[in-house]
C-alpha cells in the first residue's frame, strides 16, 4: 500500500514528459499507435514504445470469449440505472479520495462541470463495455487509453499547481486507480442491487474478469485487482484500500453534492419517482449506497420522505426482473435492447469528451 500510494502510472507519465520535451510529433505518434498499433509507427520515441508494448501485451486470461461475452451481464440493466449507480454510487465514492478531489479542484470547475463529468464518464463506461469494444484499435480500447493519458496530463497539471504529494500521495496514484476500479465494479454492482437490479454469481464472475483487462489498459497494477471474481472478494481488497485513503477534504463534499444535483432528474425515468422528488430521492439513495456515516461526512442531508416512495418502486423493479430471468428469450431481448440503448446514449453525448479532446490536441 505504501508503494501504491506513492506510485502513479510511470509509463503514461513518461509519455507526457516526452510530449512536453519533444513536442507535437509525440502526440501524433501516440494517437496513431493507439488506433493502429505500435507496428504502424516508423520511429516511435522510447516512452511511446514502452507504453504501447504494455497495452498491446494481452494478459493470458484474455480471449475472444472474454472480449465478446464478458461484458454482457452489464446489459441486463438499462442505461439510466447505470447513470445513477455511476453518479450517486461510483463517483460520490471516487470523490471521497482527497487526492482525486484535490486534482479535480485544480480545474476550477468543481460544480459547473459536474453534469459533463457524469456524461463523459458514463460515455466511456458504455463504450468500454460493449461486446468486442476492447479489441486493439476498437472504440473502447482507444477510449480507455485516452482516459489513461488524460489522467497522466492531469497529474502533471496538479504537480505544477503545488499539489502536496507528501500529504496526499502521488496524484491519481495506484490506490486511487484501484479504488476507482472498485467503484466501477463492486460499488456500482451493489448500488444497482439496492435499486433492484441484482447480478448472480456467474454474472459477477464474468464482469470482474472483464474488468481485470480494463484495469490492465488503465495502467492499474495487476496485484491490486486481478483475481477478484465476486463482490465478497472485492470487498476485502476494497476495505484495505479504504484504510490507506486519507480523510475527506472540503472539495469532496462539494463534488458529491454537485453530482447528485446534476443527475436528480434521471430518477424520474428509472424508478418513476414523482415530479419534484428527484433530488430528495438521490440523497436517500446515496445513503442507502454508502451508509449514514459516509453521507453525514459528505454533508448530504437525510431525505426520509423519499424512502417509502423508493422502497415501493424498487419492489416493482425486483418483481419485473425476477420475471424476466425466468424467461430466457425475454432476458436475451432485454439485453439486446439495453445494448442498443447504450449505443444511442453514446451518440447523444454530442461534443467530444474531455479525454478525446486531449487526444486531439496537437500543441506541445
Amino acid at each position: 500500500m505504501g508503494w501504491a500510494l506513492t506510485t502513479a502510472d510511470p509509463l503514461a507519465d513518461a509519455v507526457v514528459d516526452e510530449i512536453h520535451q519533444l513536442g507535437r510529433q509525440v502526440r501524433v505518434d501516440l494517437a496513431a499507435g493507439i488506433e493502429n498499433g505500435l507496428s504502424s509507427l516508423t520511429e516511435p520515441t522510447p516512452a511511446v514504445t514502452a507504453f504501447l508494448r504494455q497495452t498491446e501485451s494481452l494478459p493470458d486470461y484474455v480471449d475472444d470469449e472474454l472480449l465478446d461475452e464478458g461484458p454482457l451481464p452489464q446489459y441486463t440493466t438499462p442505461t439510466p440505472v447505470h447513470v445513477i449507480s455511476l453518479s450517486a454510487g461510483a463517483l460520490v465514492r471516487v470523490y471521497k479520495s482527497p487526492s482525486i478531489a484535490r486534482v479535480l479542484a485544480t480545474t476550477g470547475r468543481l460544480i459547473d462541470g459536474a453534469r459533463r463529468r457524469i456524461e463523459e464518464t458514463g460515455s466511456w463506461g458504455r463504450v468500454a463495455t460493449l461486446p468486442g469494444a476492447l479489441r486493439r484499435g476498437a472504440p473502447g480500447y482507444v477510449a480507455t487509453l485516452q482516459v489513461r493519458m488524460l489522467h497522466a496530463h492531469m497529474r502533471r497539471l496538479a504537480r505544477s499547481r503545488d499539489y502536496d504529494e507528501a500529504a496526499l500521495g502521488a496524484p491519481i496514484n495506484q490506490v486511487d486507480l484501484a479504488r476507482t476500479w472498485m467503484d466501477f465494479t463492486i460499488t456500482s454492482f451493489q448500488a444497482e442491487e439496492v435499486m433492484g437490479f441484482d447480478l448472480n454469481e456467474g454474472e459477477q464472475r464474468s464482469l470482474y474478469r472483464y474488468w481485470w483487462y480494463v484495469g490492465h489498459l488503465l495502467g492499474i497494477d495487476a496485484r491490486l485487482v486481478e483475481g477478484i471474481s465476486s463482490n465478497s472478494e472485492a470487498r476485502r481488497v476494497d476495505d484495505m484500500l479504504e484504510t490507506v485513503t486519507g480523510p475527506l477534504i472540503p472539495e469532496s463534499s462539494i463534488l458529491a453534492r454537485a453530482t447528485l444535483e446534476a443527475i436528480a432528474d434521471v430518477l424520474k425515468e428509472v424508478l418513476s419517482i414523482p415530479e419534484g422528488m428527484g433530488l430528495q430521492a438521490m440523497f436517500a439513495l446515496a445513503r442507502r449506497f454508502h451508509g449514514d456515516t459516509v453521507a453525514d461526512e459528505l454533508g448530504l442531508p437525510a431525505a426520509g420522505l423519499a424512502d417509502p416512495v423508493l422502497s415501493a418502486a424498487i419492489r416493482v423493479v425486483r418483481a419485473r426482473r425476477a420475471s424476466l430471468r425466468r424467461d430466457p428469450a425475454a432476458w436475451h431481448r432485454e439485453q439486446q435492447k439495453n445494448i442498443a440503448e447504450a449505443i444511442e446514449a453514446n451518440k447523444a453525448v454530442g461534443e467530444r469528451t474531455g479525454y478525446q479532446q486531449e487526444a486531439d490536441t496537437t500543441r506541445a
